[in-house]
């Protein structure tokens, strides 16, 4: 009976799935903080619509007036900061994406080695065994003819 194929980087591949489960954990993370900030900054954008539609309601004084227009600066101010957060969300996001795919490419080549060389032992010891029964056959046949 052959002895059972031992890939010798096997630790090797398992620590590689673990980083690729870690950039995939990261990634998930990022994607998660990135849709949170974006439904704020729509949150935000809408509220600042809402606001510009009330403008006729704040030409009842001129203190209304200033008080609209203060509110509003203070609107672009938030949405303008909230846009650069959600840009730099987004680079974060696409650096682990790309963390992540390249993770998984090392691991998927280490994976795809172990095949190789699996398929290779196995086929030298197929090889090994006939061999083997060949040379056995050839030894039992030549004792019936003594």
């Amino acid at each position: 009976m052959s002895r059972p194929f031992a890939f010798k980087l096997d630790k090797v591949l398992e620590y590689r799935g673990q980083l690729e489960e870690q950039a995939k954990a990261d990634l998930a993370r990022a994607a998660e903080a990135y849709e949170a900030k974006a439904s704020v900054v729509a949150e935000m954008e809408a509220s600042f619509a809402a606001h510009l539609d009330r403008e006729t309601e704040s030409r009842k004084s001129a203190n209304d007036m200033w008080l609209w227009r203060q509110y509003k600066d203070s609107l672009e101010q938030d949405i303008s900061i909230a846009r650069m957060d959600l840009k730099s969300l987004e680079l974060k996001l696409q650096r682990c994406r790309t963390v992540a795919v390249e993770r998984s490419k090392e691991k998927k080549l280490l994976e795809k080695l172990k095949q190789t060389q699996a398929k290779k032992y196995h086929a030298e010891e197929s090889a090994r065994e006939e061999k083997e029964n060949d040379e056995m056959a050839t030894l039992r046949y030549e004792s019936k003819d003594f």
